[in-house]
């Protein structure tokens, strides 16, 4: 299988294309599942396209011999799993679109393994154990159809392609199944996709329905963030507010706070008397904010990167924080930032287990417990999971 992975120093001869025969191990974080191999071999081998418990046939796709681990992919299935099922896109397997992790096992089984990944990081990082259910989330067809915007590399011959696992190596695709028909597509930059694109307009607007007062219009750039599951801004919404419970005349801090979708229903909940400070450091995000937020005038917004906005200002209490960051999570600065503060509760918004985990173990060094943890499916077929957690000040409680 031909790979192009990130240039690194080869630590002796390379292992690429060498098979072997092994049992599965458990599910890591990644997409991939983990075989130990024993001597002479005696390495970990971090493996996609495999179930835990399978016999497969491993191939090496990148590793040499002093390497600590090799990657690679289960190219043959000696003993399989109940689980597996026939992947429903032909452009899923070993070597072909990396886009898609988990293809050939059953949907419950899928959100069995991420609820695995989950309290596995929970309890490695932040050393509690708590119990971890992935729930569905309304809008796909049996976990395809689900995505609203997808993004294209180019094909050889100029036809729209996924990249490899790891890889630039492009791969025609002529449907991605799991983007839905009316996908916004995203393609490179001056490529012929990109100039015949027929979404390439530099504002749309999505739309999100919450149990709570019907449907509300937000402004979001062609490309830029926006949960990609048409059930996502509801569900999770719906999830902040009740682990809050955010009460009229409240202060509360709304970081990485996007074009607004959680500043816009706080600053509704805590009325007139209360406060909503939405803090975001990218400037057309912020921009539209400030239009989604146009009839909330106490909510105040504003632009710069998190850490650097609370080291040097809104330095008094805040009731309530959500905190939604990327995918490396909040670091140290911000979540001790966020504790001297001293909100009565934190509902954090987290796209990576492994990011989650280390900063509930840095709150939890500051007094800040979690009380509760929901996690959704927002992104089927791959090892993507998305999680809220509450956490409250020990001895605060929530109302």
């Amino acid at each position: 299988m031909s790979r192009h992975v990130r240039a690194r120093k080869a630590k002796g001869a390379s292992k690429v294309g060498e098979r072997f025969e092994a049992v599965v191990g458990p599910v890591a974080h990644g997409g991939h599942c983990i075989v130990r191999l024993p001597e002479p071999e005696a390495r970990v081998v971090f493996v996609r396209h495999a179930i835990p418990g399978e016999r497969v046939v491993v191939e090496i796709t990148e590793g040499t011999e002093g390497d600590r681990f090799w990657r690679g992919d289960a190219v043959e299935v000696l003993e399989a799993s109940p689980d597996r099922v026939e992947p429903p896109c032909p452009h899923a397997g070993p070597d072909l679109c990396g886009g898609c992790d988990f293809q050939h096992v059953s949907l419950q089984r899928q959100r069995d393994l991420k609820a695995a990944v989950v309290r596995e990081q929970l309890a490695r990082l932040a050393k509690i154990d708590v119990p971890v259910a992935v729930e569905q989330v309304a809008g796909d067809e049996d976990g395809l159809r689900w995505r609203t915007r997808v993004q294209y590399a180019q094909g050889p011959r100029g036809q729209r392609a996924m990249r490899k696992h790891r890889s630039r190596e492009a791969v025609p695709v002529d449907d991605c199944l799991i983007a839905r028909h009316d996908a916004r597509e995203v393609h490179p930059p001056g490529s012929t996709l990109d100039r015949t694109a027929a979404t390439a307009t530099s504002v749309v607007h999505e739309r999100v329905t919450t149990r709570l007062d019907g449907s509300h219009g937000f402004a979001v750039e062609a490309d830029g963030f926006w949960q990609v599951h048409p059930g996502a801004p509801r569900v999770l919404v719906e999830t902040v507010l009740a682990f809050l419970q955010p009460q009229a005349g409240e202060k509360v801090m709304d970081l990485y706070s996007g074009v607004g979708l959680f500043a816009r229903f706080l600053a509704e909940a805590v009325g007139q008397q209360g406060r909503v400070v939405a803090i975001e450091g990218d400037r057309l995000a912020t921009g539209h904010a400030r239009t989604n937020l146009a009839d909330f005038p106490r909510t105040k917004i504003e632009c710069g990167a998190v850490a650097d906005v609370l080291a040097s200002s809104y330095d008094e209490p805040f009731d309530l924080v959500v905190l939604d960051p990327p995918r490396e999570g909040a670091r140290r600065q911000v979540v001790e930032q966020i504790v001297d503060r001293a909100p009565r509760a934190v509902a954090y918004v987290a796209c990576d287990p492994a990011a989650l985990a280390r900063d509930v173990g840095i709150f939890a060094e500051h007094g800040y417990t979690l009380e509760r943890l929901r996690a959704f499916d927002l992104f089927p077929m791959t090892h993507h999971v998305e999680c809220v957690a509450l956490l409250t000040r020990v001895g605060a409680g929530t109302r």
